[in-house]
């Protein structure tokens, strides 16, 4: 992998077996792009691991953000199509928090066996930023000792789904706004910015390295997955990220690319929330009732993305209920 400048490098450690191939001769998106050494794989805005010359064998795929800060990526498929889930973990000498477990118990012990590969740290805490299955799981996998950080909504359906499936550990420490924790030292915000992909999102803020891990409210070329979502809070909350003092935004879902293309990458997602509202909008204003908005709505350019085929009629069902005020105030 080319050197970069240093302003601009995003340290990789990637613990997989190698980056991908297959790739190389894929053009810049943005011939900017060249001058800041991207790397090859990254200048093709896809979710689709395949399209960017990656097998199943590089993942894991594990690279170092800044010192001690670490975003996990693992394959997960929905139907025919693959796509990456992402955690972020950071070690310090005082013990490893763990942003986003998972999807399986399988999936989330291997990614303890990866941290603890690195550190011998123990796992103290585990941040819930978002609450559905393909990130929480797998939770019982961690230490029984482990605090779990939620938003009281993600809290209560963390709850429901312990009562409906296997045992799953529950939240020991509520976050309503804001909570700064200090780990030896490293200074780590969990922090609740509004309702977006769900009713209980939380980032997990590091400000002397300004990194934000946004989980399911930032899905990088992955289509908006509105089933429990706020749609026009989605917008507002994303704005509140823009406005931090951030330069690596993590998603949830997509690839873990160059700070660069992260942010306008970010931008981006939150122009396709605002294009499935106002396809959605258009069709309602028109006097047309869902089925017709199902069986009729396009959205141009997110037509390719992934997740497009599974997510869509869902996202437009929620912003026909957000228009009906029939959206309930605590979504599943």
């Amino acid at each position: 992998m080319a050197n970069r400048p240093a302003s601009l490098s995003l340290l990789l450690t990637l613990v997989a077996l190698g980056c991908g191939s297959g790739a190389s001769d894929a053009p810049a998106s943005n011939p900017s792009e060249a001058a800041l050494e991207i790397p090859t794989d990254q200048q093709i805005r896809t979710a689709d691991p395949y399209a960017r010359g990656y097998t199943d064998a590089d993942f894991p795929r594990v690279q170092e953000l800044a010192p001690g800060v670490y975003s996990y990526e693992q394959l997960r498929s929905a139907g025919e199509e693959k796509f990456t889930t992402v955690s972020m973990f950071v070690v310090s000498d005082g013990g490893v928090l763990v942003a986003d477990g998972q999807g399986s118990v399988e999936e989330t012990q291997r990614m303890i066996d990866h941290i603890a590969e690195m550190t011998d740290q123990p796992i103290t805490d585990v941040v819930v930023a978002s609450d559905h299955g393909d990130h929480t799981a797998g939770n019982s996998a961690f230490p029984l000792d482990t605090r779990f950080w939620a938003h009281p909504t993600s809290a209560a359906a963390l709850e429901r789904m312990a009562e409906d499936n296997a045992p799953l550990p529950t939240a020991t420490h509520l976050v309503t706004d804001l909570e700064v924790l200090q780990l030896n030292g490293r200074e780590i915000h969990i922090q609740f910015l509004g309702r977006a992909h769900t009713g209980g999102d939380l980032v997990v803020y590091l400000p002397d390295e300004k990194i934000m891990f946004m989980s399911e409210a930032y899905l990088h070329r992955v289509f908006p997955a509105m089933r429990s979502a706020f749609p026009s809070e989605w917008v507002d909350m994303i704005e509140m990220a823009q406005a931090m003092d951030v330069e690596t935004y993590v998603p949830g879902h997509g690839f873990v690319d160059h700070p660069s293309i992260l942010l306008a990458e970010l931008e981006v997602f939150q122009g396709a929330i605002r294009t499935v509202i106002e396809e959605a909008q258009r069709w309602h204003e028109e006097g047309f009732d869902l089925q017709d908005a199902l069986a009729g709505a396009t959205f141009g350019s997110l037509e390719s993305w992934s997740l497009r085929e599974s997510q869509g009629d869902r996202a437009l069902q929620q912003v026909f209920a957000e228009i009906d005020g029939t959206l309930p105030e605590t979504n599943r």
